[in-house]
């Protein structure tokens, strides 16, 4: 069985410091051998997670639309943001990938898909995603949990990581898979584990963002290396 943790951030998201060699470590120390790495409005971290995780990665993005984010699996090519949610799914789809909803009812996350958005692209979601390591209320799990059930969509859980150390506080158990038809019936069996982190772990999501615009600000062209 795969332990996958099906949301995560390397130093190519903005408000991120990990490399992929910490990435790595990470998960070969909590035994997380299938990552998606979805940083914000970028794919070249899961690229180069690619090349070197000595385990299953899928390429991911999580795009930030008009109306909220939306995560693409299995992408080939990165999704500009600031498209509509419509046709964020359909660049998403027309590369051969699967949409997922990230923390889809999150009450204390600006960037969540607004409600009539979410309903206006239902009928083209792949999965939702019911544990995201980073949602505060419980309450918020449970309503992403029966809006996935009412439609019979397969639900996922990820840590949302931006620190090395949280990758793996969530994830799914789930049989190995071939791509993504294969990915969605293997999540359909698969098993939710894992829990919320401290609420405290959004501190360092804001000290990356500042520590990088301070780079960016003293010396330009360090600004892609603050993570380094």
């Amino acid at each position: 069985m795969l332990k996958a943790d099906l949301h995560t951030h390397t130093y190519h998201s903005p408000d991120c410091l990990s490399t992929p060699e910490s990435i790595i470590q990470r998960c070969l120390k909590v035994g997380v051998n299938c990552l998606a790495v979805t940083d914000h409005n970028a794919i070249a971290g899961a690229l180069e997670m690619e090349r070197l995780a000595p385990f299953t990665i899928i390429v991911g993005e999580e795009v930030k639309t008009t109306h909220g984010e939306i995560i693409g699996y299995f992408l080939k090519e990165h999704i500009p943001r600031g498209l509509s949610p419509q046709e964020t799914v359909e660049r998403i789809k027309a590369q051969g990938g699967l949409v997922c909803v990230p923390h889809p009812f999150d009450r204390l996350r600006r960037s969540v898909l607004r409600t009539d958005a979410l309903l206006q692209i239902a009928s083209r979601i792949d999965i939702i995603e019911v544990l995201n390591a980073r949602i505060t209320l419980s309450t918020d799990i449970g309503e992403a949990r029966d809006f996935a059930l009412q439609r019979r969509l397969p639900v996922s859980a990820g840590s949302d990581a931006h620190t090395p150390g949280e990758i793996g506080t969530a994830y799914v158990e789930m049989p190995e898979f071939g791509g993504p038809l294969d990915f969605c019936q293997a999540l359909a069996q698969g098993r939710i584990r894992g829990h919320r982190a401290m609420p405290w772990v959004h501190l360092y999501s804001g000290y990356a963002k500042w520590r990088k615009k301070v780079l960016k600000a003293a010396i330009p062209s360090l600004a892609g290396k603050a993570g380094r």
